[in-house]
């Protein structure tokens, strides 16, 4: 009896092998898992733009699928209108960039310090990071708001920008992807070749690290971009008010001046920034963990 056909081929690995048949049926539905979620998550930025396009008339009859003809008439009343928008615009990317360049940098030097080196009471300080986790931003607010008032720092960036420094979730993540990706080995190399702590940081560290920085950058930004809470205890100008802000006075205008479509046009070009910050560190994102340093 021939029992060549009930036989199995394995691989190098000694593995069986998978069908072609088996293979291409998991992708297609992979695929159309991937399309499916893809279009949950991108409907309702296609919804946003939709009704950016529509006056306050229209969207009170309903929703359409199909944009309207007044997106620039909405964004020639938002420009023109009381509220400083493109001050207000500035102002976002003035303590938005700031912030994510100075949490990522100063967190990874943190992160560095606590992987690199075995010094007394390092565990504890590692605790003690993580605990301050646990606490939420609106129980430190009222105190926070009084020193500021009391250092005279009312309408000013640097209670937003500064204390972004000390940001004990990006630590967490920078020590977590150090534990994975930064041997202990190519430091003391660098030590030996008579490098100091400084140069290894910036030279090795920075660019070993890039995939995680570009992540927590566009955390980060978009964390501070959207951040209305804190802005609205310390900035109370018109000019140094950030556009969380304007987009909460404009929904808050009396119902002579409430206009929706102005308000969807608005959060609408607030978009555009952070997806172009997006755009901008997503190939550091998908690109290699060791690219430059190790190779280099």
């Amino acid at each position: 009896m021939d029992n060549s056909d009930s036989k199995l081929d394995f691989d190098d690995l000694g593995a069986p092998k998978k069908s072609t048949a088996s293979v291409t049926v998991r992708r297609i539905i992979a695929y159309v898992v991937l399309i499916l979620l893809t279009i949950l998550c991108l409907i309702w930025f296609y919804i946003l733009f939709i009704n950016a396009t529509r006056s306050n008339g229209d969207l009170s009859r309903g929703f359409r699928a199909y944009p309207s003809d007044r997106l620039f008439v909405n964004l020639n009343n938002i420009f023109h209108g009381s509220l400083p928008v493109v001050r207000g615009m500035i102002n976002s990317l003035i303590v938005a960039g700031l912030t994510a360049l100075l949490t990522t940098y100063f967190s990874t030097m943190t992160a560095y310090a606590i992987h690199a080196f075995r010094f007394k009471g390092r565990k504890a300080i590692f605790v003690f990071i993580l605990a301050i986790m646990m606490i939420p931003t609106q129980v430190s607010a009222l105190g926070f708001q009084q020193l500021c008032y009391s250092w005279g720092l009312e309408n000013s960036f640097i209670p937003l920008i500064v204390p972004s420094i000390a940001s004990a979730v990006v630590f967490f993540y920078m020590k977590q992807y150090m534990d994975s990706n930064l041997p202990h080995e190519l430091l003391e190399a660098a030590r030996i070749d008579g490098a100091g702590e400084i140069r290894i940081f910036n030279t090795i560290v920075i660019p070993l690290m890039k995939p995680a920085i570009a992540v927590q950058a566009i955390f980060a930004f978009v964390g501070s971009w959207n951040n209305y809470f804190i802005p609205s205890l310390i900035l109370h100008k018109d000019e140094m008010k950030t556009l969380p802000i304007l987009i909460a006075q404009l929904r808050a205008a009396d119902y002579l001046k409430f206009d929706m479509g102005q308000v969807y046009a608005m959060i609408a070009f607030s978009i555009f920034p952070v997806i172009i910050v997006y755009l901008l560190l997503s190939r550091y994102i998908v690109g290699g963990v060791t690219a430059g340093s190790v190779k280099g």
